[in-house]
């Protein structure tokens, strides 16, 4: 989005696209957006927070879970949890296998998901309220099943 352009002049330049992948791809590019202004407010970017919200999820795990868990190639989570590691928010450990490494949440991993979680409510907030309950619920169901149904495709 270009500097003084609002949502509203967005949706309304949005044009029918011919497959799913691209469609997708848009709807999640702005959803982005409406999180990552948000969160910015904490020090944080979606894919931060996702992989924060992630480990204290599990209590941690090695990177072939979070890869899957998260459906999210190794290339861009190798470089999240290098950076997450820098902040100090994250630790790794070595794990059964020598050649594994275990991450986990940090205090200050905790204290920054406590600092970022009143965003990330705006932002659900933001997002439900444009679509109202019944989008919302509905949302979350057809997400859930496409998402699926790409993993098994």
């Amino acid at each position: 989005m270009t500097p003084g352009t609002s949502n509203k002049q967005l949706a309304g330049a949005l044009f029918e696209l011919p497959c799913a992948c691209q469609n997708l791809r848009r709807v999640t590019r702005v959803v982005t957006r409406i999180y990552d202004q948000e969160l910015r407010k904490a020090g944080l970017e979606i894919t931060h927070f996702s992989l924060l919200t992630a480990l204290a999820k599990t209590g941690g795990a090695n990177q072939k879970t979070l890869s899957a868990g998260l459906a999210m190639d190794s290339t861009t989570l190798t470089r999240t949890l290098r950076l997450l590691l820098k902040q100090g928010w994250i630790r790794v450990r070595p794990g059964e296998d020598r050649r594994e490494r275990m991450f986990s949440l940090t205090v200050g991993g905790r204290q920054k998901m406590a600092e970022a979680q009143p965003h990330w409510e705006h932002a659900e907030k933001r997002l439900r309220q444009s679509l109202g309950n019944a989008g919302w619920k509905s949302m979350k169901q057809i997400v859930a099943r496409v998402t699926e149904a790409a993993s098994t495709a």
